[in-house]
């Protein structure tokens, strides 16, 4: 079954509701094999040949004896010529090991007195009925007198007596007692219609129990794959946010949400199948078959002859459809990405008219993915119609068989159609089962690509780690070395820099130098290849990651709003942060002023991309979540560069005061932005080239008064 037997970790703990699952499907498969099991009765009455209460007599002597009797047709029954047919029990076959062959009997032997019903004390001839319920309706545990007629080698009838042991009663027996006793016992045609009354209502009851129980097997299933998908979106999630950066470079977003989302879904169709269909159809096939090999053992095997062959073509099927469902899916995470991607950047689209360009790169993606749909599609197609074929091949086999025994009355009539209306619904069961392989494998290449996900390593930490709980903001350097996963050169080499606890830095040079990735080393989103970043003396692989970064804020070029309002996205620096901080932070990031312009003020939901606001307005929010969070050590990496002159000159006024008795680093370009800090750090192709002050650095270094 593969990666989707993963999916127990999060069902499992339903297991009280998978119980009542497993007991429902066994509720209703048991009535849907009775029901038509009931037929057989129905046609024993109303075909008249023994009646109602003859063949229940004659199931149960069977059952308990091992006998089993000759039953005479219509046409033996009006022949006046043959005046003895209902007057003895025919035996046609005595079953190894049992109570009759203890006793004696074997086939052809004509059984013609029973218990109270014996020759010698009442009338010579005594009908059938009374001889086969004498039979059937005995009590436990007793032995009683069995009269019989034998032919002897030239044909001559001898008569004997035998004794038989009669063991317990069946557990049924006392049920089938009280049903019969609302039967009436002579097959008249007024008898006939309350027997079959009787077998109606018995069906009715039937229907109405299995369909309740299939209603809370199919509720039950639901519940259990949707708690159980939930909880799997939520750990792919939360393993997900705790990925290291790393995870995020080498992946595009769009793949990871397709696996939430679409892989989830398709993952839960296989998960509900499972605890549905794959366990109900299956169960009802082999209900029913157990009922058909009841009544012909046989002719049941005949007609299984194709499963080895089908359950091989099922399986060659699956695998087809796995390997294209992973491939489309794949695709699907491509798609999403490049929506997203063309959603997002609308206007650039329309200014340089790249519609059809970027109309031709969506149908590449959507006619592969068509591709891979079409071949799980084929395969899928071809599963019933296969199933079908040889499911008629073996019906036609079993019917074959079947009609010759009825015509050499190896089988009557009723229960040779019974036997058919049984293997066609245990037919119908398996076509209904043609499509939970192939629906599984879907799920399982699914559930692969969402173990991946989860098994994907998350943040190191080290067991031991320690924990600041107070941080001066000292920064130091010592021989860095650091190069991406993708790159075969490092992006940082040797790297030696100090930054004293409240000072501010800059850090300044062409773009591709390095400055962003020294930066992300501070609060590990990377670790260093070589090497070593301490705060305050301290290793940061020594510390807990969350330890760390309590005491780091971080304003970053992209500006990162969520779709909440004004106030939870400032907010969000600082948990269980009050309305009154909120308000102050954005007082000294110069945000209040039009805060409290835009109607709904801090309650105002910014929405999908900032939208509404400006952004330097949205800049100044960013930077009073930072404010609010009051870390010791503070990040601004180009906070400035997408933000008109005005704006600029407000940022830059926040961030001037909100420097004083923190350690700040600031990467820019702007000469505004760099000018007033303590250190300007000059770097160039991952090294640092130079540092000091602006005057000294203007007189001195060509690259930075470049």
């Amino acid at each position: 079954m593969g990666p989707i037997w993963r999916i127990s970790k999060y069902v499992w703990p339903q297991w009280h509701r998978i119980a009542v699952i497993f007991i429902a499907i066994a509720i209703s498969s048991l009535l849907l094999s009775l029901s038509f099991v009931s037929i057989v009765p129905m046609l024993k009455v109303m075909m008249g040949q023994e009646g109602l209460h003859g063949y229940v007599d004659r199931k149960i002597t069977s059952d308990r004896y091992g006998l089993q009797f000759y039953v005479p047709d219509q046409a033996e029954i009006l022949d006046p010529n043959n005046v003895d047919v209902e007057r003895y029990l025919l035996v046609t076959k005595v079953k190894k090991d049992s109570t009759a062959e203890a006793a004696g009997l074997r086939p052809q032997d004509y059984i013609i007195g029973a218990d109270d019903y014996l020759v010698s004390k009442s009338e010579e001839k005594i009908p059938t009925l009374s001889l086969l319920k004498d039979l059937a309706m005995s009590p436990g545990n007793r032995t009683f007198e069995i009269h019989y007629r034998r032919l002897d080698v030239n044909g001559n009838p001898q008569f004997y007596h035998t004794t038989l042991k009669v063991e317990h009663e069946p557990f049924y027996l006392g049920g089938v007692r009280k049903l019969m006793s609302y039967v009436p016992v002579f097959p008249t045609r007024e008898n006939k219609l309350e027997a079959i009354k009787v077998i109606i209502v018995v069906l009715v009851i039937f229907t109405v129990i299995r369909c309740i129980a299939t209603f809370i097997q199919k509720y039950l299933a639901n519940k259990v794959t949707f708690i159980a998908i939930t909880n799997l979106r939520k750990d792919m999630f939360n393993r997900i946010l705790y990925m290291p950066v790393s995870f995020f470079d080498k992946r595009n977003s769009s793949d990871s949400v397709s696996r939430i989302h679409r892989d989830a879904q398709m993952l839960s169709v296989g998960v509900s199948m499972v605890l549905g269909k794959a366990i109900r159809e299956p169960m009802q096939a082999l209900s029913l078959l157990g009922f058909a090999m009841l009544l012909n053992f046989k002719l049941t095997i005949i007609f299984l002859i194709s499963a080895p062959l089908t359950m091989g073509t099922v399986v060659w099927l699956g695998k087809r459809i796995r390997k294209a469902t992973k491939k489309s899916l794949k695709i699907a995470g491509v798609m999403l990405g490049k929506l997203s991607e063309a959603f997002g950047s609308v206007r650039i689209i329309k200014v340089y008219n790249r519609q059809e360009y970027e109309r031709e790169k969506f149908e590449n993606i959507i006619n592969n993915m068509l591709k891979h749909l079409l071949r799980i599609s084929k395969a899928d197609s071809a599963t019933g119609p296969i199933m079908e074929v040889l499911g008629m091949l073996a019906g036609s086999a079993a019917l074959l068989f079947g009609i010759h025994w009825v015509l050499s009355g190896g089988i009557d009539e009723s229960e040779f159609f019974g036997l058919l209306l049984l293997l066609g619904a245990a037919a119908e069961s398996v076509r209904k089962s043609s499509d939970i392989w192939n629906n599984i494998q879907q799920s399982n290449a699914a559930a692969e690509r969402i173990f991946d996900l989860l098994d994907e390593p998350e943040e190191f930490e080290k067991p031991d780690a320690q924990t600041m709980e107070t941080v001066n903001g000292r920064i130091e350097f010592r021989d860095v070395v650091f190069s991406y996963p993708s790159s075969t050169k490092p992006v940082l080499n040797g790297v030696n820099l100090t930054v004293q606890a409240g000072h501010n830095i800059a850090i300044v040079g062409p773009n591709g130098s390095g400055k962003t990735t020294l930066v992300n080393l501070i609060p590990r989103f990377y670790d260093v290849d070589s090497g070593a970043v301490l705060i305050d003396g301290v290793n940061v692989r020594d510390l807990k990651l969350h330890s760390l970064r309590e005491h780091i804020g971080l304003v970053t070029q992209n500006i990162v709003t969520f779709n909440d309002t004004i106030a939870a996205n400032i907010g969000y620096g600082k948990n269980g942060a009050t309305t009154d901080e909120i308000t102050a932070a954005a007082e000294k990031a110069k945000a209040h002023e039009f805060i409290t312009q835009i109607p709904n003020g801090y309650e105002a939901k910014i929405g999908e991309y900032g939208a509404g606001l400006s952004g330097g307005q949205l800049q100044r929010i960013v930077i009073a979540r930072a404010i609010l969070k009051d870390p010791a050590i503070l990040i601004f990496d180009e906070a400035t560069s997408q933000v008109d002159a005005e704006s600029e000159a407000k940022i830059h006024s926040a961030i001037e005061e909100i420097m004083s008795r923190r350690t700040t680093i600031i990467i820019a370009h702007r000469f505004s932005t760099v000018i007033s800090a303590d250190i300007i750090v000059v770097m160039d192709k991952g090294r640092i080239v130079a540092q000091g002050k602006h005057d000294e650095l203007i007189r001195g270094c060509t690259l930075y008064q470049n």
